[in-house]
């Protein structure tokens, strides 16, 4: 456009000099549809949109019948915990959550051993139409409800079989899978560990599966970690006992699991704070020369060592090791390996370089006079699908964390973070968010195709996160 101008008159020696124009920027949202494409950088500018709108849009209570008119455990617990002088985290609350790969579908499992599969539209219609309303017991609320006499700690859904999802206990070396499609109160499977090719070095509380991961290439294959220092993997094609061990130092109790993309690396985060990876081709030493069930460990490193080369991290904290609660993958980054941990901080590891690259430190719960005891549930956060957010439920407070997350220096959360850096005329990049909800947060899980986040709290419910609506009614 600039070369249809008129040139101005030429200057002359008694006249001021004008003022050159401002340079005009060029228009980010045009740019982006004159291209075709959304970069990583706008997408992460605009991204404060959405965390600016989240707001707990309805509320649902766990409060359903198992046979006639008798109560399910998980609602009889909460009646329990009401009436006692203090809260029993032990007794109740919903421990994890996962939608299906459609996000049709989403099951999530309580510490009082209930497994519940739900319609999202149902929920999400409802938290629309009557956010108020917490329905007492509607059958039409879930699609599946079976109470177990054990608690329940993890569920996942079978990415290669999406009307089956396995679950585990605390209290059992055994996982249970169960198909949607029937109704039964009993798995359709279960999976053990059989004789292990190290001896028992531990106690009977340390022989329980925490966490569970599928091979999104196979649906047979299936990874669980366990408290007595072990990965194991199932083979279902070949046995209901595990086929492959996966094993660390002595002192290791894992906590979380997690499979890299192409499903070849495991990752497994232990209590005493430090990440093991293990290549199931072979890892450092050559696959030929291995048993079929032996896999070498391919490195391990300890968060607290890398939070400690981060200089100004170490000039105002004391950094102590604490146990990984949880591990997970960003959807859209896929070196980026999210990390939670027992003291409330979470993180990114970048397992390219394996470096500490995002962390962010919250307020300590023992502000708030929050019992500690409940500390160590904040463990099963969520990436959002696409816009690298890591949405995790506040330790010290009802509400949940927004955090950016982007794989960038501009970043609020980035270790390298230099607001300086950013040019005069930049519109902000996105912050991190705290939104305050009705009740406390032990679990969450976002839909895969949209933003909408659904929270598990202490008080076994669930509430919706979701974009705020306003009605608009015409004044005539």
């Amino acid at each position: 456009m600039d070369k249809f101008l008129v040139a101005a008159p030429p200057h002359s020696g008694e006249d001021p000099a004008p003022t050159p124009p401002p340079r005009r920027h060029r228009w980010r949202r045009i740019a982006v549809e004159l291209d075709g494409r959304i970069d990583a950088r706008f997408r992460h500018r605009e991204s404060r949109l959405l965390l600016d709108s989240f707001a707990e849009t309805g509320a649902f209570d766990h409060k359903y019948y198992t046979y006639g008119e008798e109560r399910c455990k998980t609602y009889v617990d909460r009646m329990v915990n009401a009436a006692a002088m203090y809260y029993h985290p032990a007794r109740e609350g919903v421990s994890a959550m996962e939608f299906d790969e459609k996000g049709i579908y989403l099951a999530s499992v309580t510490f009082s051993g209930c497994l519940t599969v739900y319609d999202f539209e149902t929920l999400y219609c409802r938290s629309i139409y009557d956010p108020s309303c917490s329905l007492p017991d509607v059958s039409s609320n879930y699609l599946l409800h079976i109470s177990n006499p054990m608690p329940l700690n993890a569920i996942r859904w079978n990415p290669g079989n999406q009307d089956e999802v396995a679950c585990t206990s605390s209290q059992s070396e055994k996982v249970f899978l169960y198909d949607i499609g029937y109704v039964s109160s009993a798995p359709t499977e279960v999976l053990q560990k059989g004789k292990s090719k190290f001896p028992a070095l531990y106690s009977e509380s340390r022989k329980s599966l925490t966490d569970l991961a599928f091979a999104s290439d196979d649906k047979s294959r299936i990874f669980a970690s366990g408290l007595d220092g072990a990965v194991y993997m199932w083979d279902r094609r070949l046995s209901k006992t595990h086929c492959l061990e996966l094993t660390a130092s002595s002192e290791s109790q894992f906590n979380s699991v997690k499979l890299n993309m192409d499903n070849r690396t495991v990752f497994g985060a232990s209590k005493n704070g430090t990440i093991h990876a293990w290549d199931l081709r072979g890892g450092r030493a050559s696959a030929a020369f291995q048993s079929h069930n032996e896999v070498q460990q391919l490195l391990s490193v300890k968060i607290s060592t890398l939070l400690g080369k981060i200089a100004s991290l170490k000039e105002q904290s004391n950094i102590v090791s604490s146990p990984i609660l949880s591990i997970d993958f960003n959807p859209s980054c896929s070196y980026q390996l999210a990390f939670h941990l027992d003291d409330g901080w979470s993180g990114v590891l970048n397992v390219n370089n394996l470096s500490v690259s995002h962390l962010h430190c919250p307020p300590p719960a023992w502000l708030d006079n929050m019992d500690l005891a409940l500390q160590k549930h904040f463990s099963k956060p969520t990436w959002l699908p696409t816009s690298s957010i890591y949405a995790i439920g506040s330790s010290s407070s009802d509400g949940i964390y927004l955090l950016d997350f982007h794989p960038d220096t501009s970043s609020a959360c980035h270790v390298d973070y230099n607001e300086e850096t950013r040019g005069p005329m930049e519109k902000p990049a996105a912050e991190n968010k705290f939104v305050p909800l009705s009740q406390r947060v032990l679990s969450c899980a976002a839909h895969p195709l949209s933003h909408t986040i659904i929270a598990g709290t202490q008080f076994s419910s669930l509430l919706i996160l979701s974009q705020k609506r306003e009605t608009i009614r015409n004044p005539e």
